[in-house]
């Protein structure tokens, strides 16, 4: 590198589109903490993360930054391809900077860094330990749709190096294509709806949004099949292509109008907390017809088993006709609940002909089967946004290591979403009464 003297002129200055302008004047700003940028290609993501990274480092001296995406390699092949892009730009050689490749690092010439990670929730890691030791000025998560919520808030937890001396506010840039996991609930819903809280933003960038962008882009996005073109082209979160969606996205939503499903004989489905941000849920049904939804936070599993009891009182349900979550703390509520049906999740399926993995999947499977068949009702907005969520979480297990079916595991939906899915189990497991009734059940004692 040369020597700094020659260095204190260097500036980083592109050409912005008036969405990156917006986006920058609250990465600038003393109140954003977190922004989500775009929701379709083409819009300057990449180009607008590394070129704010960039500037920040040569801005701060001595300050540390991390470049993170899903995956290393990807990361290398894509996004660090455009912060050496956004470099050329700003007329930066490399005399101010030493990459090296071994450790992920580039060290500019003031003593600022930009570190290069994988975010991936690799089951070696659960709890990213690798990020602990971290300390950092701010970070630029690209294609955030990739990771979990979980790796989003310890990166964020890790940015506080020399915020103090430059008078700075700790800041995660994101950017993403639409998709329905945590950014959708966390960003782009309470953005549209005007909930937002103030120290997130989201700035939506299209294509359109882009006048640096080519014919040929837009061209090539035009030829793509109507789900992708929706999404990547005109940025519709409502459409999202994954083989492995149980549930479709339109006949999660008619829950709330399939008025023709009949009325019958009342049960109760309950999923008991296992831990303190979980919460135990009771569904009211008449048949295939959820009437009430009731919820208790962080509650013993003495109240549990009183709640459920009362509520059995109230709408005149017998015991037999309760399905208990029998895993963890919740066979303490089955021991209380004498002639209940308890649920294990892990049980073999009963007999039907199909590979299930276990009980889980298949009740999941048969509960996936009705709801696009529009055979269950919903007759209660609450909880509507999180049932929504939830239910586009089932999804069949990629990762099958044999010919049994499999739905990917709770810890993975926990990831996705931030937090139990404990409605759509409570949903999931009616469907085991059903089937109960056909194979035989071992009630509580």
């Amino acid at each position: 590198m040369t020597n700094q003297s020659n260095q204190q002129s260097i500036s980083a200055s592109i050409e912005l589109s008036l969405k990156q302008t917006e986006a920058i004047e609250y990465l600038e700003d003393d109140i954003t903490t977190e922004l989500l940028y775009g929701g379709g290609a083409g819009s300057g993501k990449s180009i607008l993360g590394t070129w704010w990274v960039l500037k920040s480092c040569i801005k701060y001296p001595g300050t540390r930054w991390v470049l993170g995406r899903s995956k290393l390699k990807t990361l290398k092949e894509t996004t660090l391809k455009s912060l050496f892009e956004v470099m050329k730009m700003c007329h930066i050689t490399k005399d101010y900077y030493n990459y090296n490749q071994t450790s992920g690092t580039i060290v500019f010439y003031n003593g600022s860094e930009i570190l290069l990670k994988d975010l991936f929730a690799y089951p070696s890691d659960p709890d990213f330990d690798e990020l602990g030791s971290l300390e950092i000025t701010g970070a630029f998560i690209d294609e955030a749709s990739q990771i979990t919520s979980k790796a989003k808030n310890i990166l964020k937890s890790r940015i506080r190096y020399k915020l103090d001396e430059y008078g700075l506010v700790p800041k995660l840039l994101m950017t993403c294509n639409p998709t329905r996991n945590f950014l959708y609930s966390e960003f782009y819903k309470p953005h549209v709806d005007g909930t937002l809280i103030g120290w997130k933003k989201f700035v939506r960038a299209l294509l359109s949004d882009n006048p640096y962008i080519t014919t040929h882009y837009k061209d090539n996005l035009l030829g793509l099949d109507k789900t992708t073109k929706e999404r990547l082209l005109f940025g519709n979160w409502m459409y999202v292509d994954d083989p492995t969606k149980l549930i479709e996205y339109d006949k999660i939503l008619d829950l709330w109008t399939n008025d023709h499903v009949p009325s019958g004989k009342k049960y109760l489905s309950c999923d008991i907390a296992r831990f303190g941000g979980d919460k135990t849920v009771i569904m009211v049904w008449e048949g295939f017809r959820i009437i009430a939804i009731h919820t208790i936070a962080k509650n013993k599993i003495t109240e549990a088993a009183e709640k459920i009891d009362d509520i059995r009182r109230q709408y005149g349900i017998m015991r037999s006709d309760i399905v208990v979550d029998d895993d963890g703390v919740g066979g303490g509520v089955v021991d209380m609940l004498s002639n209940c049906v308890p649920f294990t999740a892990n049980k073999k399926a009963i007999v039907t002909g199909k590979n299930y993995a276990n009980l889980k999947t298949q009740c999941y499977f048969i509960l996936a089967e009705m709801v696009n068949k529009g055979e269950i009702f919903i007759n209660t907005d609450d909880y509507s946004e999180q049932i929504i969520e939830e239910l586009e979480q089932v999804k069949k297990d990629k990762e099958e290591t044999d010919d049994k079916l499999r739905v990917v595991k709770k810890d993975h939906v926990k990831d996705m979403i931030g937090r139990s899915p404990d409605f759509s189990d409570a949903i999931m497991m009616r469907m085991y009464l059903t089937l109960a009734r056909r194979g035989g059940i071992r009630r509580s004692n």
